[in-house]
């Protein structure tokens, strides 16, 4: 194993220059977590060679992707063929507006059928004598944001396409079933769906990542992170989900290789310079975690102060954290990870069933997940790719 910094794998650039760092627009954030000044060279922004597969465009199959067997679970079905197209970089501001525009006309509906239901109330009697005509009146169509969805599980929930892996007319953006923290994609990832569930695909280049607005969790609290991986490289570190800063990582989960040795890793930083002698980890055997699935966990309990990594709906290790986890402010991250001040970890492969909880969850809960059997009264904060 690596010292928990220092990665065998290249590291990824920043974003192109004019946003203000990590996604956020331009003059909120200038310069920040280490990004370089608008107009200034990137001192992080070198080629990076794709994986060959990928980039000449072969069947998933050639890509390290199985056939499709059966009879499985839908989210053990193996990736089918899904061609990655480039996208320009999300305009992170107009993204923003929208979303914002959503929810007042959300609300607007909302408070407008509350009114309604005070007036039918009031006139119930007069509607009733009306209803001798055969006629009743009209209603509108109006959808709570705590509606139920397919999953059962409240969420945002865009107008006409309750199943949507995506915000309602932006196919780069993947909807947060459970919350508001959408997560934008780079334009080397992409959203395949499949016939009964969605996943997103991960190239391992600079561009390849999701990433969303603000942190995920508050990693000085009790929190669970989960992510169903397919994971196409056997070398180097790659993260499926990380949140931290310009700097470090606060967390990350993935796969890491070193000196042959495979491990699934959930690690933390408790130190606020990404030191490799303040990063403390719970690791679990990955001999077997390459071109295959996998459901990966992270809690942190922060009364016990101990971290728990769970493969599928096995525990696979634990660590003690004596000093908490180091809070960075930066958002949630998929697909890559923060380390010295550089992006690393690229993933390559799929996610999908990405999902986090303000609580860490106990092995019992977290075994349940794998069959979608956890109590829906424990809902998650926030969710990404469910169904």
């Amino acid at each position: 194993m690596t010292d928990g910094t220092d990665r065998t794998s290249s590291p990824q650039p920043d974003p192109a220059t004019g946003n203000g760092g990590y996604g956020y627009p331009a003059g909120q954030t200038p310069g920040g977590y280490g990004y370089p000044q608008a107009g200034q060279p990137n001192p992080y922004q070198q080629p990076q060679p794709e994986p060959q597969a990928w980039a000449a465009g072969l069947p998933t199959e050639a890509a390290g992707f199985p056939q499709q067997a059966a009879p499985q679970p839908d989210w053990q079905q193996q990736p089918a063929a899904f061609p990655l197209q480039a996208t320009d970089e999300p305009d992170w501001q107009a993204l923003a507006d929208r979303n914002e525009s959503r929810r007042g006309k959300k609300k607007a509906l909302v408070i407008g059928a509350a009114v309604l239901a005070v007036v039918l109330a009031a006139g119930g009697g007069w509607f009733v004598w009306q209803g001798t005509t055969g006629d009743s009146p009209d209603t509108p169509d109006v959808v709570a944001s705590g509606s139920p969805g397919p999953s059962g599980d409240p969420g945002d929930k865009p107008a006409g396409d309750n199943d949507s892996p995506t915000v309602d007319g932006e196919p780069n953006q993947l909807r947060d079933r459970n919350g508001r923290l959408h997560i934008a994609l780079g334009s080397d990832a992409a959203v395949a769906k499949l016939d009964n569930r969605s996943e997103a695909r991960f190239k391992g280049s600079a561009n390849s990542y999701g990433q969303g607005a603000e942190p995920a969790v508050d990693v000085t609290k009790s929190f669970t992170v989960s992510a169903r991986a397919f994971n196409v490289s056997e070398r180097g570190s790659r993260m499926a989900i990380s949140q931290g800063d310009g700097v470090s990582y606060s967390f990350e989960l993935g796969f890491e290789e070193s000196a042959g040795k495979k491990s699934w890793v959930f690690r933390v930083q408790t130190g606020d310079k990404g030191a490799a002698s303040t990063a403390v980890q719970a690791v679990g055997d990955a001999s077997k975690g390459v071109k295959e699935w996998a459901l990966l966990t992270g809690t942190y309990d922060a009364e016990k102060k101990t971290i728990a990594l769970y493969v599928d709906d096995k525990p696979a290790g634990t660590a003690a954290v004596p000093n908490g986890i180091w809070s960075g402010p930066g958002p949630v991250q998929l697909g890559r990870a923060r380390h010295h001040g550089i992006w690393s970890g690229a993933w390559i492969g799929p996610l999908d069933h990405v999902r986090v909880w303000n609580q860490a969850l106990a092995p019992d809960q977290v075994a349940a997940l794998k069959n979608n059997k956890l109590d829906r009264k424990i809902k998650p904060s926030h969710s990404w790719l469910i169904g």
